[in-house]
């Protein structure tokens, strides 16, 4: 079939798609705390709608069935929060020791590098001792920022779990609007569409799942090894800022270098945490993701990168943790319509084959010619 030319020159379609594109960047901003929620209600309505079907099949009412989940669900979270908790109490309890040892270590520091750049020492002390005051002490703005940033969170929190209900009680109804949506010849197309979306997002998930308490044993293991204390509490956090790709190793392995380089007399340790650190990162990144996380879908580290960079500009860390799923969605859509498949194949990770035999045997061709018509002349 002969695709019909667009009407519209090429630098017109570009502007319209940027236009669109920024509004639509606008409106997810400004309706960050509707979506949010609702994004994070659908993703987990998905994820948890295969054992919901599960208690359908043992002849369990939908609504029973559908509450047990959650039931279940909130166990687990609850518990994890509980761990996560009294690993944290124990850690503030310590907090104005770690902030003077951390001081101190950072003050010989500066003053080795002020006698080096001879800075004036006392510039160097008054600004860490106004640091150090402003780490161990918490003004009236900051507290008021705070309880708004939680109260919205909460409310945020308790709204989830009534969008998961709705959106696991009225899935058939969701299902059939979007094949109403679509002509009767696009609907072996749209079937495929949603399968894949949701599989996509379950073993997505699932695999993440898997993954972050792999890598909170390894950490947790590995730093209780060194001694370092804390471990379990670095381990959760590190399994945590892990799924977010490439950034959050990054921010892992400094908290647990500056967490060793507190509480431990020698430095060494901080080169042995980031030993432990670089062998759990060669394990799950050869074993663990390519074994269990890896699914149908996979994005390139480009693309990966910039996602989660523009998720954390729009929605902050929640949308650094929605990012790569819904554009894993988004490539699934992308490559079931033929006029976006070349933008699917961009958001892949698959090289086409690099043609050096065909670009060296053209250049030894026009070698050929070449000395032909030199010696002809």
């Amino acid at each position: 079939m002969i695709e019909q030319k667009s009407i519209f020159p090429f630098f017109t379609q570009t502007g319209i798609f940027f236009v669109g594109l920024s509004a639509l960047l606008a409106i997810l901003s400004v309706a960050q705390g509707i979506l949010v929620p609702l994004v994070f209600g659908f993703i987990i309505a998905i994820l948890l709608n295969p054992l919901v079907r599960l208690f359908i099949r043992f002849k369990i009412n939908r609504i029973i069935a559908i509450c047990i989940t959650m039931l279940l669900t909130v166990i687990v979270i609850g518990a994890f929060i509980a761990l996560i908790y009294t690993q944290a109490v124990n850690f503030s309890e310590s907090w104005p020791i770690f902030v003077k040892k951390f001081t101190d270590i950072l003050n010989q520091s500066i003053h080795s590098v002020a006698d080096v750049l001879h800075i004036r020492p006392w510039i160097v002390q008054a600004w860490m001792t106004k640091t150090q005051h402003e780490m161990l002490t918490i003004d009236g703005t900051l507290i008021g920022e705070t309880l708004i940033s939680v109260g919205s969170g909460l409310a945020a929190l308790f709204l989830i779990p009534v969008y998961v209900f709705v959106i696991l009680y009225y899935q058939p109804l969701l299902i059939e609007f979007i094949h109403q949506l679509f002509n009767k010849t696009h609907q072996t197309q749209v079937t495929e569409i949603v399968s894949q979306t949701k599989s996509v997002v379950q073993h997505y998930l699932v695999g993440l799942l898997i993954e972050a308490v792999i890598v909170a044993v390894l950490n947790t293991a590995g730093l209780m090894l060194l001694g370092i204390q804390y471990a379990i509490l670095l381990g959760v956090i590190g399994a945590l800022l892990n799924v977010i790709p490439y950034i959050g190793g990054i921010i892992s392995v400094g908290l647990f270098m500056i967490v060793a380089l507190v509480t431990k007399d020698s430095p060494w340790f901080s080169l042995y945490v980031l030993g432990v650190h670089t062998f759990v990162q060669i394990i799950d990144n050869n074993y663990i993701v390519p074994i269990i996380v890896a699914s149908k879908v996979k994005i390139n580290a480009l693309f990966s990168i910039l996602v989660v960079l523009i998720g954390n500009i729009l929605w902050g860390i929640p949308g650094m943790f929605l990012s790569l799923p819904l554009l894993a969605i988004v490539k699934v859509i992308f490559d079931h319509i033929d006029s976006m498949k070349p933008w699917g194949f961009l958001l892949g990770d698959t090289l086409p084959p690099l043609k050096i035999k065909a670009v060296f045997k053209r250049s030894k061709e026009k070698e050929v010619i070449d000395k032909k018509s030199t010696n002809d002349s």
